[in-house]
């Protein structure tokens, strides 16, 4: 029974989470809502985006009175503003943003105008959206699976050494070998079809997403190693508490960033504020 409770415990921690790194991660839509004549409109722009075609930005404006522009210029380099406008297709306004390479960024915004009211103009806030290659199913998808299981098990193994079972010893050799499969293997593959790049972590670059996994795996191997003679159980829940932490801090931070300058991959800067 206590067993059970201790799995519960560790699926509710896990989906917990992965649902907080969804929603303050930098590469999701965002929510944006635009106030004109004493009506609010939301819609979600887009973060993240395939560059084997143009983005499409489609908001949700039903009034046929209301029309809007895109507004974007590269980032983070000095650039002049561009704009489109959006075209109307039934209740949704659409427009295209310009793809960009690998890594290549935007920074853009949404200026809403009423026929009624040609005086009036609202801009939305900025948004930053990050262009990448199409990444195959068969890398992303055991990448994500793995990356959660090896999540579920930490949390589990740390509990377990909470309770101080000593079951916890296997459970930690399995979340290594989850978090080696989905970090150190599907992980690589998956960054080099998104960015050209395999690995941008120590020692090659400052790449947060791959020193993350780096600093998670170096901490379960030590507590695998020492468990692997004899039960410590303070070491397992060090190991299970290091990687929530770094699982829940945003996914693509300090991410791979296409320098215009020097036309390649760099690492690149916080995103997720704008």
């Amino acid at each position: 029974m206590k067993k059970t409770l201790f799995w519960i415990l560790a699926i509710v921690i896990t989906l917990s989470a992965a649902y907080y790194q969804r929603i303050t991660g930098p590469t999701y839509s965002k929510t944006i809502d635009v106030n004109l004549d004493d009506k609010t409109y939301s819609f979600k722009l887009k973060r993240s985006s395939t560059n084997d075609k143009d983005c499409e930005i489609k908001i949700n404006i039903s009034d046929t009175l209301v029309s809007a522009r895109i507004n974007y210029k590269l980032f983070p380099v000095k650039d002049d503003w561009k704009s489109i406008d959006f075209r109307r297709e039934g209740q949704n306004l659409i427009a295209y943003l310009p793809k960009q390479p690998s890594a290549g960024k935007l920074q853009y915004y949404i200026t809403v105008m009423h026929k009624d009211f040609p005086e009036t103009l609202t801009d939305s806030e900025n948004v930053i959206i990050r262009f990448k290659g199409s990444v195959p199913a068969w890398a992303l998808v055991p990448h994500i699976i793995f990356m959660f299981i090896a999540m579920l098990l930490s949390n589990l193994t740390g509990i377990y050494a909470i309770g101080r079972i000593e079951k916890q010893a296997f459970y930690g050799k399995l979340t290594l070998l989850a978090l080696f499969i989905g970090g150190m293997i599907f992980g690589p593959i998956v960054q080099d079809y998104a960015f050209g790049q395999a690995w941008t972590g120590i020692p090659f670059g400052w790449d947060l997403t791959d020193n993350k996994t780096l600093i998670a795996l170096l901490f379960w191997i030590l507590a695998v190693s020492v468990n692997w003679k004899k039960q410590n159980f303070k070491l397992t829940i060090l190991a299970s508490i290091v990687l929530f932490i770094i699982y829940i801090i945003p996914h693509s931070l300090f991410g791979s960033e296409f320098d215009y300058a020097k036309e390649e991959v760099v690492t690149g800067i916080i995103t997720f504020i704008f």
